[in-house]
């Protein structure tokens, strides 16, 4: 008789036990690849805090952030398998969903702002000044070199200017020394490599208000705002063009995982916004905002969770 209650006893706690772990907010095992950019742009800057929320909030492991070229290769690799969720600027994400529609949206995030970076002593005043200037148009496979290209053209620019795809980092130092004459970069504000004390005084951002209603009339993902005067030391404030970008993750990723995903990425908006004001657009209502790009069920299920 003691040895069966004790084996029923047994029983019971196993079964207790099974209860508690199902019950648990964990992932256990769950290890997640955060494709982020550049490490001089603010994508790579907020996902190094998702990461640390993500471990803290899913309790998992830190997820690994990817250093990518930028939004063109994040959804490469989510499409690959080689990362679980990515950055992706909503142009980017627009074009790529049209012939690749495997991924999902969970949340609309900050907004990039256009910068057409140029010496501060350059006669450049304008994009249409860049005509027979030597131009960086940002990495292979990123962002910038889509959304550089894609004005070049628009404006009839693309055959007129010599272009070279270089990174931000790499960008930056050949406008210093004269390699290149002007440089495109698409980013959250600020942008911290522009910030650095070595950049300060040096740089002059060419204002592009003569040509956003061709750009608007031509697109509907882009629209205008301004790069304040306070954003970077000594340079003036400019009217830009600005693309959303998004959070996507691969349409296979567990329902369960995706909503916790966009619960932790909210409940993260106070550390993010630390990590860079760009963050501070981050909020739940602009967040269902992800057009073409459907959102995830996960996320939807989150989403309708804080009657948005």
């Amino acid at each position: 008789m003691t040895g069966w209650r004790r084996t029923r006893g047994l029983a019971i706690a196993a079964a207790l036990l099974l209860v508690l772990t199902a019950c648990t907010p964990g992932f256990g095992g769950l290890k997640l690849r955060i494709a982020a950019g550049n490490s001089g742009g603010v994508y790579y800057k907020l996902a190094q805090t998702l990461a640390s929320a993500w471990q803290t909030g899913l309790d998992v492991d830190r997820p690994q952030v990817l250093q990518t070229q930028g939004s063109p290769d994040n959804v490469a690799k989510v499409l690959a398998g080689e990362a679980d969720v990515a950055f992706v600027a909503a142009d980017v994400a627009a074009a790529q969903y049209q012939d690749r529609p495997g991924f999902a949206a969970l949340a609309r995030i900050h907004d990039d702002y256009l910068h057409v970076v140029v010496r501060s002593d350059s006669d450049i005043r304008s994009v249409s000044q860049l005509r027979g200037h030597r131009v960086a148009i940002g990495s292979p496979q990123s962002g910038v070199e889509y959304i550089a290209n894609w004005l070049l053209n628009l404006l009839g620019l693309q055959d007129s200017v010599s272009t070279t795809t270089r990174g931000l980092d790499e960008s930056v130092l050949a406008l210093r020394n004269h390699e290149v004459d002007a440089f495109f970069w698409s980013g959250g504000l600020p942008t911290p490599k522009l910030l650095e004390p070595e950049n300060q005084g040096r740089l002059h951002l060419l204002d592009l208000a003569d040509v956003m209603p061709k750009v608007q009339a031509r697109s509907q993902v882009y629209s205008t705002a301004t790069i304040p005067a306070s954003t970077y030391k000594e340079v003036l404030p400019v009217t830009t063009l600005v693309v959303p970008n998004f959070l996507v993750v691969p349409k296979s990723m567990p329902d369960d995982v995706a909503e916790a995903l966009v619960r932790g990425l909210f409940d993260a908006r106070h550390e993010l916004a630390s990590a860079n004001s760009a963050a501070l657009s981050i909020d739940v209502h602009p967040g269902i905002e992800t057009q073409p790009v459907p959102l995830h069920p996960g996320a939807l299920r989150y989403y309708r969770s804080q009657k948005t």
